[in-house]
């Protein structure tokens, strides 16, 4: 039996003791080391480390919480005590609940990983074999803003005083270069970036082409003239709108009046083609996890399905208080985090076209490649959006030249009923959305 254990058992007896009708307790610890290179050079190499864990106890039919990073028998004492004073405080109608857990859970089928072997020598070798590569692809590119890559752990452990035990362990590593590119006094930047459990095979030769490609394609760009036109999102943008939209898909935001897709499961709330899925045991996912933070069994689950909305994602909470069964999608942002709910590896459904082929059928219009100011142009309770942008024109099916300082405004909600095409290049570029690129019909530039 390991200190934590002695530690954690301790603790559920104390609560126990003290009168807290259930008890439970959320660990997790963290450890990362990272490295960034910078004109040849490791400029910066940090190794840090964080555990800590909450005791949440129900008193009396309402919850308390109290978290510490302390493992003694003062920090037990401290927990206990902490829980008392903040149920009694708790006033909320909807009180959360302690679960005894499932009777099984699903098994995550284990993707490929060799972050056991790799050193701290051979990530400064990768920190600084991309960096060397971006800089030797193309006589514009001599400067970089830096090539950084990381290693993390993170571990998970939920146990009450109904015999729940459930812990979870997952490694990922990831690698990006910012390559900068210069013609005359023109100047721009691009970016790529790798990440999952399998170090060994993220060639840095092909991550630095990747964005210098990007950086050296956008010299000299300009706004396109305002208008009207037909666009495609490519991949790693519509991975940002999903992203800052994705709470409307929160059955605890449509309770609260903060999503329009509250009461609406059933209805066709985008084009036939769209099909949405959240996929917790999706294999070497970022968000793979066979429980969610309240031990409830994750599922994978259908979403959207072929444009029609099948379910909004619940914890045992909104569940109970919609009179459905949770879909096990109760998150927490950190030990000491109050439980809500959170998607895990979301993404759209890949169609069978190629980006070529989806601006082949486009004929006129732009590809986007790049949004910004996501958090302060985009409204995720009304879905609209007004986004600084980047990218190209597209004539006859083709990508011409590029162009910057556009805007697009449009509307969530609609753009999903507007998809036409959505291809087959189905990325997670960094994280646990996914999304392939698509053909999102007509939106509103403003440009010169």
């Amino acid at each position: 039996m390991t200190e934590l254990d002695i530690f954690v058992d301790k603790l559920l007896k104390a609560a126990q003791e003290a009168g807290i009708e259930t008890a439970e307790v959320y660990y997790r610890e963290g450890e990362s080391t990272s490295a960034k290179a910078m004109q040849g050079k490791i400029e910066t190499y940090e190794v840090s480390g964080s555990r800590g864990l909450s005791l949440r106890g129900v008193v009396g039919g309402r919850m308390g919480y109290a978290s510490t990073e302390a493992f003694d028998d003062d920090a037990i004492g401290q927990l206990v005590q902490g829980v008392l004073e903040s149920a009694e405080l708790n006033e909320a109608e909807d009180q959360d609940e302690i679960f005894a857990g499932e009777s099984a859970y699903p098994e995550l089928e284990a993707a490929e990983c060799d972050l056991g072997e790799v050193s701290s020598e051979d990530l400064l070798r990768k920190a600084l074999a991309v960096e060397k590569a971006a800089l030797s692809l193309d006589s514009r590119v001599t400067q970089t803003e830096g090539a950084q890559v990381s290693r993390s752990f993170d571990r998970v452990l939920i146990r009450n005083t109904h015999g729940l035990n459930l812990s979870h362990e997952q490694e990922l590593a990831a690698l990006y270069v910012l390559p900068i590119a210069r013609d005359g006094d023109n100047t721009a930047t691009g970016f790529a970036l790798k990440f999952g459990t399998e170090f060994g095979r993220m060639d840095p030769d092909e991550l630095a082409r990747k964005a210098v490609d990007e950086a050296v394609s956008q010299l000299h760009a300009e706004p396109a003239p305002s208008g009207t036109y037909r666009i495609v999102m490519r991949n790693d943008v519509m991975v940002s709108m999903l992203g800052v939209f994705s709470r409307i898909f929160s059955a605890e935001n449509a309770q609260q009046k903060l999503s329009l897709l509250a009461g609406r499961e059933g209805e066709m709330i985008a084009a036939e083609i769209v099909t949405l899925m959240d996929d917790p045991l999706l294999k070497g996912g970022m968000a793979s996890c066979p429980f969610d933070d309240e031990g409830s069994a994750c599922r994978t689950k259908t979403v959207i399905c072929n444009g029609r909305l099948e379910t909004l994602l619940h914890s045992r909470k909104t569940a109970k208080k919609q009179g459905v069964q949770t879909t096990g999608n109760a998150r927490r942002g950190g030990y000491s985090g109050a439980v809500h709910v959170s998607p895990s590896n979301l993404y759209l459904k890949p169609g069978e076209k190629t980006l070529d082929e989806l601006l082949a059928d486009l004929g006129d219009g732009l590809l986007i490649t790049d949004v910004s100011g996501l958090h302060a142009g985009a409204n995720p309770i009304s879905g609209d959006f007004s986004l600084l942008s980047k990218g190209f024109m597209v004539r006859g099916g083709k990508r011409a030249e590029p162009v910057e300082r556009i805007t697009i405004a449009g509307n969530f909600y609609e753009l999903l009923k507007s998809i036409r095409a959505i291809g087959s290049d189905l990325e997670f570029p960094g994280g646990s959305i996914g999304s392939p690129s698509a053909d999102v019909g007509t939106l509103s530039v403003s440009g010169k």
